[in-house]
């Protein structure tokens, strides 16, 4: 998926690219000074590399039934949402990285080299054959068009905001406000935002100095942007003063849901604190004024599907994962504000991995960039699908994200890999109990 984050450009069709029966629609791109999108702009080796691709799509249309998509001359001028249908099933496996809006399985709207296997499920019954995709970015920013069929458009979209907060609270609302609105704009019934949205202090007196209860004047001014939009908001990690915070004093990290006329419909409060010294990084020691929650939130039903409530350090307990998607689960969140260290080790790898085991949408809204001289966040916000592939990924800097949710596909999936039915609990146990 490739957006820019502000400003409405007219799309164009691209010179070339695959089609099905389905009518095309172009989506909307959007235009500012960097590309949030799943590639990095390559534009030298783009040349080099779109040839290396289609001498191995050559050597592979032969023995596999592949063949790069194509369009004639006289079909490449025409506005993509006239072009003319192909056979109808033609396509139906699951790409290494992203997949073909026509084929059923997931949307990620990358223009990018396609490929077409000879039947469906080939991917299923192939898990092993990684088919050639390549992206080529443009050598100057530009708006891109998107392909989109007319089927795709009827899905929910969501959108997933990249922010860097710091100590004003002031400021950093009105940095998610305006990604919240651009992603309204463009449709998406529910935005996420990522842990620490409203501030990240210096040091844990400042902390404790900025939190505020649920009751006070910055969560009320989510409730009015959730009302001024229409759409849910997910504010994945409020620095709440709860009940207890006399005797305590100590906050919570609190991941609140909101719908679309501004009620808190769930709130989960983290569970597993974040308490570790990772060498580069330097320490972190969230207990010192957090308290940990006392349970978990079952899974709410929102536009996009039954969201499971977690918050950043909770990506690394499968357990948590296992028990929300055997409650119902069909999106798990986790907005984060990962470290410099260990965001390129595990970040990508513990997200992927906890969409495939519990064959669920997972949504990771993320901090970015150097908050203040004590602090910077990794970045890279993304959705990945319940087959494990990243559908839609910020770049540096703040901006959104958008993927649409195909449930159908999840049910899918369930129902040709039911890992859930395999599971044996009377060799290892029960992990993750469901929710009561």
């Amino acid at each position: 998926m490739c957006y820019w984050s502000k400003g409405l450009h007219k799309p164009q069709a691209p010179p070339s690219r695959q089609y099905s029966r389905r009518k095309w629609a172009p989506s909307f791109a959007l235009a500012t000074p960097h590309l949030l999108c799943g590639h990095r702009p390559l534009a030298r080796a783009a040349p080099a590399a779109l040839a290396g691709a289609t001498a191995v799509l050559r050597h592979l249309r032969r023995p596999l039934g592949f063949r790069p998509a194509q369009l004639s001359p006289r079909l490449a001028s025409r506005p993509a949402c006239e072009l003319p249908p192909t056979r109808r099933g033609a396509s139906g496996s699951r790409p290494a990285s992203g997949s073909d809006p026509a084929n059923g399985f997931g949307h990620i709207f990358m223009l990018s080299f396609t490929t077409r296997p000879p039947h469906r499920f080939l991917s299923l019954l192939c898990p092993g054959l990684r088919i050639p995709r390549l992206s080529v970015p443009c050598a100057q920013p530009r708006p891109r068009a998107m392909a989109i069929s007319s089927s795709s458009c009827k899905l929910p979209l969501v959108a997933v905001c990249q922010v860097t907060s710091t100590p004003d609270k002031q400021q950093n609302f009105k940095t998610c406000a305006e990604l919240v609105r651009e992603a309204a704009r463009l449709g998406a019934c529910l935005a996420f935002l990522p842990e620490a949205f409203d501030f990240i202090a210096r040091d844990p007196a400042e902390t404790l100095r900025l939190s505020e209860p649920l009751g006070g004047r910055l969560l009320e001014e989510y409730t009015q942007l959730a009302r001024e939009c229409g759409l849910w908001l997910s504010l994945g990690g409020f620095h709440e003063r709860g009940q207890d915070w006399e005797q305590t004093q100590k906050i919570y990290n609190c991941h609140v849901l909101l719908n679309s006329k501004g009620a808190v419909v769930a709130t989960y409060r983290k569970t597993h604190l974040c308490d570790v010294e990772i060498p580069g990084q330097g320490p972190m020691c969230e207990s010192n004024s957090t308290m940990p929650g006392p349970s978990l939130e079952s899974p709410v039903s929102t536009p996009a599907g039954k969201v499971g409530l977690a918050v950043c350090y909770d990506m690394r307990f499968p357990e948590l994962s296992l028990a929300l998607a055997q409650a119902g689960a069909e999106i798990l969140t986790y907005p984060s504000a990962f470290g410099s260290v260990t965001g390129p080790a595990h970040w990508e790898v513990l997200l992927r991995a906890r969409a495939i085991e519990t064959q669920c949408y997972v949504v990771a809204a993320a901090q970015c960039g150097r908050h203040h001289e004590k602090r910077a966040s990794y970045g890279h916000s993304m959705v990945v699908d319940p087959w494990g592939t990243v559908v839609a990924r910020c770049s540096e800097g703040p901006g959104l994200c958008l993927a649409r949710i195909d449930l159908s596909y999840l049910r899918q999936l369930r129902q040709h890999l039911p890992v859930f039915q395999h599971r044996r609990p009377d060799l290892y146990g029960n992990l993750g109990h469901p929710l009561s």
